[in-house]
């Protein structure tokens, strides 16, 4: 029986495809081997890329010598940033160049590229590049860069162009690629009249998303038109054909980006320089070049989560009723912003959490550092400040001698309740999510002192979890075949979660069909229409969305010639299974679609075909409820809630902290597909598990350290509980197709505090970094015996 909980309203008579576990569209072809993915791909004559990353942190660069690279048999092309074009990329302040230029930022940031016959020889001709370094002075923790005598990374940063909004402090201060600053009520008067406080500092880790596929790009120009065609691994490809246009100077019409199938994305294929240097190389060489980065590559020059140090006060009643909060958070966007300041606006508008706390004062500073550039991660900012608040919120409960969840009830917002700065919570479904949650994990029996194996203890945690749903544009086109089957066009990336085959199944309720009476195309910005990113848990809500609207133009169209056919006015047609228009009430009067199809293209109309686009409107911030400092509006979309639980056992010799069961709970608003929806949010509670207990990028006089399967612990299937249980509760959303909502980030992002609150639970040790790991753990439990401060 499916995890999923009833409360939707009978169900459309199209729509019975909806709710079913339907097989992947892609399923045999992976299964089989046969799918084909970027590094899979060929090209006549195809040359090898490879980069060559700095071995300094921050130095000028003071000269090339790249003649005996030039000189190697087999090597096709070599560039330096004095090759290319002096325009810089970022996806909020363009502060980025493709290859380092002047001096270089980060240890492993691209100094140089080559294209060869084959990798080793390009390997080779890399160790034979000779590069003179000027060290300079190196800042990695993100408040020492805020300092005054710190060094300053981007002397040129006020000339760049930038969508961060500027402040007073962020202008004074030179390592700020962002300031935000949220304040609502009296937060400094109120104090007084709290009768439990909790303070804390949290500290949360830099993780790498590890996706199975390594970033991998394929190139080629055409030499008549110029045009090139890439082949790559991306979340987007108009953001990639936008960035690759931008960095090389290139009319976008030059520059045709296709998606093959791509092996896993979690945000950190959200823009890539792998793609425009492989483009260059292409140019340069006069030949196709692939470039498929190793996974240390990868590591070292891609991207990875924002490190955050989070300064947190919580303040309530003797009732429990949450009165202040103040919130200092310093996330980390190394060398280049990149998705930072966006990423800190997230972290500082859920600063509050999904509770009614009248008065708060959130400031959010987003500091470069000479760290890995760090960007867009599954949560995008949002389990960082999550780990805090919800810690701090069971810190409280423990004060007020208070059942946790009974504290997040008291305080939960509600349908038609408002978000900082006036957003507008329509639906409020947390507390049927805790309530939920309650009852499925058996809480109040586990919360009970029980016995366990002698020298490990057991508890059980829990998190409460808002996101939103939706961000940004896109469209959709529909058009129906001459045989009576549809084409679906989208511009969105399936990275693996299942996004077309949920799709398709919109599409084919939204028009009475099977899945095989749809054809659902790939991206191609030849041909495909815009779709911004695969990313922001928007995919399903936000395409889903267009693709309905375009099919309810398909069906407008198809009574329209229906009616003429058959003779009855349109408000007595109906959709019937199977591609068949007929009359209500009369089985015998249809006509299938492709009759309609063939009137409509050979007699009467025209070809029948719809297109709808859509965007997620921004919600300015209120001033009169907000003083909003570096943040106008914020366009993340709509609210979506959960709740997750989990039981641990820690062994209190090692601190090793072993994850037994969990629950995670959340309103998908419909489910559009349960095994898929079940899957995104199993697979993202391990994700969220690894951030927890395991992952960290680890550096050392700035270099990393681990980069590399061996160096980074990625949980094994010994490390993951047996039993994640994912609950779905429906209350659909009036924007989303049929009311769905999304869950795909929302699944990670409670769970670390979830953890952190069982192990205190078992325990009584106070975690405040993560992750989690025994020697932490450990050191919290030796705190805790000796009665330290946590």
């Amino acid at each position: 029986m499916s995890a999923q909980e009833k409360s939707r309203p009978g169900s459309t008579p199209v729509g019975e495809i909806l709710g079913r576990s339907v097989p992947r569209l892609e399923a045999r072809e992976k299964v089989t081997g046969r799918a084909v993915y970027t590094d899979d791909m060929t090209l006549p004559g195809m040359l090898h890329g490879a980069l060559l990353g700095s071995p300094h942190a921050h130095a000028r660069l003071l000269a090339y010598d790249t003649s005996r690279a030039r000189a190697m048999p087999g090597v096709k092309a070599v560039l330096t940033a004095e090759d290319l074009p002096d325009h810089r990329i970022g996806a909020v302040i363009k502060d980025q160049p493709l290859l380092a230029r002047g001096k270089v930022l980060y240890a492993g940031e691209p100094v140089a590229a080559v294209a060869a016959v084959d990798l080793e020889t390009a390997r080779r001709a890399l160790r034979a590049i000779d590069i003179q370094y000027e060290p300079l002075p190196e800042v990695f923790d993100p408040e020492e860069a805020l300092r005054p005598d710190a060094p300053v990374l981007h002397e040129q940063r006020e000339a760049y162009f930038s969508l961060a909004e500027n402040t007073e402090a962020r202008a004074r201060t030179p390592n700020a690629a962002a300031h935000i600053r949220l304040t609502e009520g009296e937060p400094d008067s109120v104090w007084k009249s709290c009768e439990v406080i909790v303070e804390d500092v949290f500290e949360t880790p830099a993780q790498q998303h590890i996706y199975l596929e390594p970033c991998s790009t394929l190139a080629s120009v055409d030499r008549d038109s110029g045009k090139v065609t890439v082949y790559t691994s991306t979340q987007s490809a108009f953001r990639s054909q936008a960035i690759i246009a931008e960095a090389l100077g290139l009319p976008m019409s030059k520059v045709r980006v296709i998606v093959p199938r791509v092996g896993g994305g979690f945000g950190g294929k959200t823009e890539s320089t792998n793609q425009p240097i492989t483009v260059a190389l292409a140019k340069a060489a006069g030949a196709p070049v692939k470039m498929t980065f190793s996974r240390t590559d990868d590591m070292v020059m891609m991207r990875s989560r924002h490190a955050c140090r989070i300064h947190m006060r919580t303040g309530a009643t003797r009732d429990g009723r949450i009165l202040a909060r103040q919130v200092k958070l310093h996330y980390d966007t190394g060398a280049y912003a990149d998705d930072g300041p966006f990423v800190a606006g997230v972290g500082a508008w859920f600063a509050r959490g999904p509770y009614r706390i009248p008065h708060f004062d959130i400031e959010c500073w987003c500091v470069y550092t000479n760290r890995l550039r760090a960007s867009a991660f599954r949560g995008f900012g949002n389990p960082q400040i999550h780990f805090a608040s919800e810690v701090q919120i069971d810190r409280l409960a423990e004060k007020l001698n208070m059942d946790p969840i009974e504290l997040r009830l008291r305080n939960a917002l509600e349908t038609g309740e408002k978000w900082i700065g006036g957003a507008p919570v329509e639906s409020g479904t947390l507390e049927a999510c805790l309530e939920r949650a309650r009852e499925a994990s058996d809480w109040s029996r586990r919360r009970s002192p029980r016995a366990s194996t002698p020298g490990k203890r057991r508890g059980i945690g829990m998190a409460a979890v808002g996101h939103v749903s939706a961000l940004l544009g896109s469209s959709a086109t529909i058009r129906l075949n001459e045989d009576g089957t549809v084409t679906v066009s989208t511009g969105a990336v399936d990275i693996g979660q299942g996004s077309d085959t949920a799709l398709a199944q919109v599409a084919a309720a939204a028009l009475g069909l099977s899945l095989e009476q749809l054809n659902f195309t790939g991206p191609d910005t030849d041909g495909s229409p815009y779709d911004w990113c695969t990313g922001g848990t928007r995919t399903t809500f936000t395409v889903g969305r267009v693709i309905t609207q375009a099919c309810a133009q398909i069906q407008q169209q198809l009574f329209e010639q229906a009616s003429e056919m058959l003779e009855r006015p349109e408000q007595e047609l109906e959709l019937r299974p199977g591609g068949v228009v007929g009359v209500k009430g009369r089985p015998e009067a249809a006509v299938t679609f492709g009759a309609i199809a063939a009137r409509a293209l050979y007699f009467k109309g025209g070809p029948i075909i719809a297109s709808s686009r859509w965007m997620f409107p921004a919600v300015p911030i209120d001033p009169r409820r907000t003083s909003a400092q570096g943040l106008s509006s914020m366009g993340n979309g709509y609210f979506v809630f959960g709740a997750q639980v989990v039981e641990v056992e820690v062994d209190e010799l090692t601190g090793h902290v072993q994850v037994l069961e969990a629950w995670s709970v959340h309103d998908v608003g419909r489910v559009i597909n349960p095994a898929a929806a079940e899957g995104q949010i199993q697979g993202g509670f391990v994700q969220g598990l690894g951030f927890a207990l395991t992952e960290e990028l680890v550096w050392k006089d700035g270099q990393l350290t681990n980069p590399s399967m061996s160096g980074y612990k990625v949980l094994g299937a010994p490390d993951v509980p047996v039993a994640i249980h994912p609950i779905l509760l429906e209350h659909p959303h009036g924007e989303g197709p049929f009311g769905a909502k999304g869950v795909a980030e929302a699944s990670l992002v409670g769970v670390a505090a979830a953890v952190s609150n069982a192990i205190r639970h078992a325990t009584g040790a106070h975690v405040t970094r993560i992750p989690a790991t025994g020697e932490r753990v450990l050191r919290a439990l030796m705190t805790t015996r000796e009665g330290g401060a946590p």
